[in-house]
């Protein structure tokens, strides 16, 4: 599969790392000066980052060019996105280029964050919208707004987003709508001298926006309004928004004073912080909200789950194949000891699951580890790509032994010897296991156990 990237901006260098690592063939049109070194850095921060966001490697990394010319970019091409400014104009005229250029079949996508698909259309392009969020290769929402977008949500979600399928356009689709309004009273704040650009920030992180993250808006309103649910919540705090809090419908004027208030206020709460610093602790910051989501099934730890289920499953000789992620490592900047236990008992059930011996709730048996004796050789840390290579020392009546080394390309990092039992779950005690289990996974066949 290939994706056309038009515009190497950070939405368009995002969109280009989304498909590259996640297996696709990318190529970039973009002849403004330093395109290139632009997308350079933004695919650096997405190399490091969007692998921790799972237990399993990503596919291999598509081919990456950067081409001359929009034909170039555009032919044979299965995805083209649009992410050039926000200028109608200019819209129009890259959107009908591409849509004399590309294949008949290719989805043509626009990052447009304000304009419908009917202004994209208007003078013959066809287009849809599908408006991504930055990071784009670390948040998965993507705003779809077009007549037909079935085809252009299920390719998404084959690289791990989530597509928001809108079927009614309207002006700056649903969440910059969102988060125009919070915007919009955050300017007031600032004009009016109640709060300064640091005390607004730390409202949304500290509180509402850590509600929002797992259960959105409304649900978090329904558990605010107790066992008598949303009604009582609308009835109890409805009347408010009659009140005169907000102001909505106005706009401040971001005269030259506003301005400079704003700039300063941002410049002292991080302007000391480098760019690229700041992206990168950002993003580190991300993989451990999203890992966090996923472990209990929340928000957008659904769709990593989802989308990790159709990447490659560990293998009986390679149980363990992925990224190191940052949520592992301790104050020494490596990986603390209790991990490589996690990653060694990984290992273990992926020789179970490969071999056809993994149990499921209510199998009536199960494989308990007893013992484990993990040699430590060399340092692991955050973005390391590691595999475990496992071998079955003995499989054969109660007993189960393994023997896994972890390495990071050619280099040893540590060793583990364990012994697993078959155990009874009725009794709670060591069992036989059955000869075909046995057999199993002495030769990595696969049973029904």
């Amino acid at each position: 599969m290939k994706a056309a990237i038009i515009g190497g901006g950070v939405i368009g260098g995002g969109w280009v790392a989304r498909f590259l690592l996640n297996g696709w063939d990318v190529d970039v049109f973009d002849p403004a000066p330093g395109a290139t070194a632009a997308v350079g850095e933004v695919l650096d921060g997405a190399r490091r980052s969007l692998p921790m966001l799972y237990d399993r490697n990503l596919p291999p990394e598509g081919r990456l060019r950067f081409v001359p010319t929009l034909q170039d970019a555009a032919e044979d091409a299965d995805w083209v996105q649009e992410s050039v400014p926000e200028r109608l104009d200019l819209k129009h005229e890259v959107l009908g280029e591409i849509s004399a250029l590309a294949p008949g079949h290719a989805v043509i996508g626009s990052s447009t964050s304000g304009f419908k698909p009917s202004e994209l259309t208007a003078q013959g392009a066809r287009a849809i919208v599908a408006h991504p969020f930055n990071p784009v290769y670390l948040l998965p929402l993507v705003e779809l707004v077009g007549p037909d977008t079935t085809r252009a949500a299920a390719l998404l979600r084959e690289i791990g987003m989530y597509p928001l399928e809108i079927a009614t356009e309207i002006d700056a689709h649903i969440a910059d709508r969102l988060l125009e309004a919070v915007w919009r009273e955050a300017l007031w704040l600032v004009k009016d001298g109640v709060a300064t650009t640091a005390q607004i920030d730390e409202a949304i992180r500290m509180g509402f926006g850590l509600r929002w993250a797992q259960m959105g808006l409304f649900e978090t309103y329904r558990i605010a309004g107790g066992p008598a649910g949303m009604a009582h919540f609308l009835a109890q705090f409805g009347p408010a928004l009659k009140w005169p809090w907000t102001k909505l419908m106005d706009v401040p004027d971001l005269d030259e004073d506003l301005i400079a208030r704003i700039a300063a206020q941002s410049d002292a709460q991080s302007g000391h912080i480098p760019l690229r610093a700041l992206e990168r602790k950002r993003d580190e910051a991300l993989v451990s909200i999203l890992r966090g989501l996923r472990r209990r099934d929340q928000g957008a730890g659904e769709v990593i789950a989802a989308h990790e289920a159709t990447l490659p499953a560990p293998d009986r000789r390679t149980t363990v194949n992925r990224f190191v992620p940052v949520t592992w490592t301790d104050w020494n900047g490596h990986m603390n000891e209790g991990r490589y236990g996690q990653v060694f008992s990984d290992a273990a059930d992926g020789l179970l699951a490969a071999c056809g011996a993994m149990p499921d709730a209510g199998d009536g048996w199960s494989f308990f580890t007893v013992e484990t004796t993990i040699r430590y050789r060399a340092e692991t840390h955050a973005g390391d790509a590691i595999t475990v290579e496992t071998e079955v020392r003995e499989a054969m009546g109660k007993k189960l032994r393994l023997t896994h080394v972890m390495r990071r390309g050619d280099d040893v990092l540590a060793e583990c010897d364990q012994l697993l039992l078959h155990v009874d779950m009725d009794s709670r005690r060591a069992s036989v296991m059955p000869e075909t289990m046995a057999t199993a996974l002495q030769n990595g066949a696969t049973t029904t156990g």
